[in-house]
């Protein structure tokens, strides 16, 4: 994630951190005359290490982010996670899309300590609490429209869209007094997935990779972040992933409407009932028992009150939410 502010430390040479190599290579790729004046660690990620690169030379101070993949998982998949983030951030660069400019890319460690690709700075940063919540879900609707509607040629297109999770990998949680709830979730799942018309998805679009600037009417998305994921494929699936977070964040109600307020943005969802179930299932099951993915680097941000407990409690409730609605 990229964003301003949620510092863990500075220091000024990443070779103090034992990442000489890649400090070498970010060096390599900077202008005549400049050169890294401090490191500061950002908080709020899972997948990846970020670092913003504070840079000074003759042309005033600037940043650079830095992405390095070290949890071993991340480094097998690194090639194909970095070449792809790589190659949608240049695609987009021609678009009204808010992303970062990709400055290099060192996907297999070839020169680097770890995995990593460097880019632009965006203005802005992650809002998770709940003040204004809804004013930011009709943001991120539209900004969600804005995103389905880039245009991509056939040669040029995203892997096809992948699921996170199966029937036989679900989590149920420990405690839950409603075991059949969870059983009927994993029912709809075990269908196939419905016909679709697939588009452009950034496949991991929540609250917790988009920037803000501005406050009360004028707050306003300054930037996404975490284009790793980016497929090709339903709508619905983008829709769906980030109705699962906000009822996360925010509660069940707002999680609810973000398909309403997606549609009224003027998005195109799914129209049989079953369809859009599925969609959302899926996706809350992958969070299953209790979020951890996104809840611990939330709770790093300052949502502390995100308890396992509470987020497992919340997913469960959702879960009865989209039966309610859709079954």
């Amino acid at each position: 994630m990229i964003k301003g502010g949620d510092r863990a430390r500075l220091d000024g040479d990443l070779g103090a951190q034992g990442w000489g190599a890649t400090q070498s290579w970010v060096e390599r790729r900077l202008a005549d005359g400049q050169r890294i004046e401090g490191v500061e660690h950002l908080r709020g990620g899972w997948t990846s290490e970020m670092r913003r690169l504070r840079i000074e030379g003759p042309g005033g101070p600037g940043h650079l982010v830095l992405r390095s993949f070290v949890k071993p998982f991340y480094v097998r998949h690194a090639d194909g996670l970095l070449s792809r983030e790589a190659e949608i951030l240049c695609l987009l660069g021609a678009t009204d899309v808010p992303a970062a400019r990709l400055v290099d890319v060192d996907a297999t460690a070839t020169h680097c300590d770890h995995p990593s690709l460097l880019m632009s700075l965006l203005p802005g940063a992650v809002r998770l609490d709940d003040r204004d919540a809804e004013r930011r879900a009709d943001l991120l609707a539209e900004q969600l429209v804005r995103i389905h509607r880039v245009e991509v040629s056939a040669d040029a297109r995203p892997r096809a869209w992948q699921a996170w999770t199966s029937p036989e990998r679900v989590t149920v949680p420990e405690h839950t007094a409603r075991p059949e709830l969870w059983q009927r979730a994993v029912d709809v799942i075990r269908q196939d997935p419905p016909a679709l018309r697939p588009c452009f998805l950034h496949r991991d679009f929540h609250p917790g990779n988009v920037l803000f600037e501005g406050e009360g009417d004028d707050v306003r998305i300054s930037g996404v972040v975490d284009w790793v994921e980016t497929s090709w494929g339903p709508a619905d699936l983008d829709v769906a992933h980030c109705s699962t977070a906000l009822s996360l964040l925010h509660g069940v109600s707002l999680g609810m409407t973000f398909a309403d307020r997606y549609v009224a943005a003027g998005g195109h969802l799914a129209e049989q009932r079953a369809a859009h179930l599925y969609w959302r299932v899926i996706d809350a099951l992958a969070f299953a028992p209790d979020a951890e993915k996104v809840g611990v680097p939330w709770r790093e941000l300052g949502r502390t009150d995100l308890t396992p407990g509470v987020l497992s409690s919340r997913l469960e409730d959702y879960l009865h939410a989209l039966f309610e609605r859709y079954a």
